[in-house]
């Protein structure tokens, strides 16, 4: 769901390829992120990419990668350790920081969770950091290798099925995991951490998340994950948690730059890539979602065109009454519009002119309700639907507009 989605290949610690993904959001860029996945996941996992696509919502380009040994990364899983893959993610910094712009947020998910913990110290440029279902002691991964974790420490290494897939597990990683101290690290951090965990994770249980937020410093934030699981396979909970990131990042990043401090102002639209009708829109330092219903083969993840221009009709008229009564005095109650959108057969259009129902087809008719609380009288009700007609967008609407279209590339 990525707003722009570049491919891209760089060193890891050991000087194996990773592959990588690096989504940009559609506007103006704020700040980099540097996303670390869960245990023997990789950069594809659905929730991963849903929550880059939140927090480039907020102006924030999003590199994940696969850690050495994983996904489409170069390397053997069997050399790896949880100390590679915080080395992995001070190199993933590095290529940021020499390519693009340092990262200034971290964000992981479990074991990525831990391991953005321990690699904060040694990225500079990282101003706060964001954990998802992390353990407070890298040993607990462990758990995950079951029985073979006895073979493993009696022969010295065994093949482990994780999430059905075969690996191969060397003592190195039994001890490189019992080594770490996660707490130690988090009480030593000194960077706003915020800490998403749910309460029915049983793969990592939330009293890991407790240990963490103890043992860190202010500023800190935990946000309960409700009814999701570990992995967020339910792509609404890491929507959520996308938002709830980029949302809390933002206090510790440089003000948007509003579009209308530009040589021209205008309204970006840009495919997301997720779904079929998914855009993302942006104007000055707002960004929405646009798209269609679920039954037009949409995601519903947004308003629908048409529900724009409808919202802008019902804002407006909201806009121009309260300006008006402020003009003449008017102790008019709060405004309420509701607008709806049909297309009906010029012949049975009630307002329209003889020539529009002579042209045949349909035409587009928006239906306003206008409310107000509190009395109002029959003669102001008849200025108020007098002054709805006079907003721009009404006139707009019902005017002539002349449309101009340029066609370019490439998009960025």
């Amino acid at each position: 769901m990525a707003f722009s989605s570049q491919r891209l290949q760089f060193a890891g610690h050991s000087g194996a390829t990773l592959a990588a993904r690096l989504d940009f959001p559609s506007g103006p860029l704020r700040a980099y992120a540097l996303f670390a996945h869960c245990f023997t996941c990789s950069k594809d996992l659905a929730s991963a990419r849903r929550i880059a696509a939140e927090l480039a919502r907020e102006g924030i380009a999003v590199l994940r990668f696969d850690f050495t040994g994983l996904g489409s990364s170069e390397g053997e899983f069997a050399s790896t350790n949880f100390s590679s893959n915080v080395a992995d993610l001070v190199s993933a910094a590095d290529y940021l920081r020499h390519h693009f712009q340092a990262p200034s947020l971290l964000v992981g998910h479990s074991l990525g969770g831990a391991a953005v913990l321990a690699a904060a110290k040694d990225i500079a440029e990282v101003r706060a950091v964001a954990t998802i279902g992390a353990p407070a002691d890298v040993g607990h991964v462990l758990k995950n290798l079951g029985a073979s974790l006895k073979e493993i420490e009696t022969s010295g290494s065994a093949e482990v099925d994780l999430a059905g897939r075969k690996f191969l597990v060397n003592m190195q990683f039994v001890e490189d995991a019992r080594a770490h101290r996660i707490k130690d690290a988090v009480a030593s951090l000194k960077k706003p951490l915020l800490i998403l965990h749910s309460p029915l994770d049983e793969t990592v249980g939330i009293e890991n998340a407790t240990e963490i937020f103890g043992a860190a410093r202010h500023p800190k934030s935990f946000i309960s994950l409700d009814k999701a699981d570990h992995l967020l396979t339910n792509l609404e909970d890491a929507a959520f948690a996308g938002r709830v990131i980029s949302g809390w990042m933002t206090r510790y990043l440089a003000a948007d730059t509003p579009q209308g401090a530009e040589p021209v102002e205008h309204v970006r639209v840009t495919e997301t890539g997720g779904g079929k009708f998914q855009n993302t829109a942006q104007a000055g330092s707002h960004r929405l979602f646009a798209d269609e219903p679920k039954a037009m083969g949409g995601l519903d993840s947004g308003p629908s065109p048409y529900d724009f221009l409808s919202m802008a009709l019902g804002a407006c008229t909201s806009m121009t009454l309260r300006q008006y009564a402020e003009y003449k005095n008017l102790p008019l109650g709060r405004i309420g519009v509701d607008v709806s959108h049909t297309k009906i057969h010029a012949r049975d259009c009630v307002e329209c002119t003889e020539s529009e129902r002579s042209t045949g087809g349909r035409i587009d008719r928006f239906e306003r309700v206008i409310s107000i609380d509190g009395e109002v009288s029959e003669e102001l009700r008849g200025k108020i639907a007098e002054i709805a007609d006079k907003c721009p967008v009404h006139r707009t609407l019902e005017g002539v507009a002349r449309i101009e279209t340029v066609v370019k590339a490439p998009l960025r």
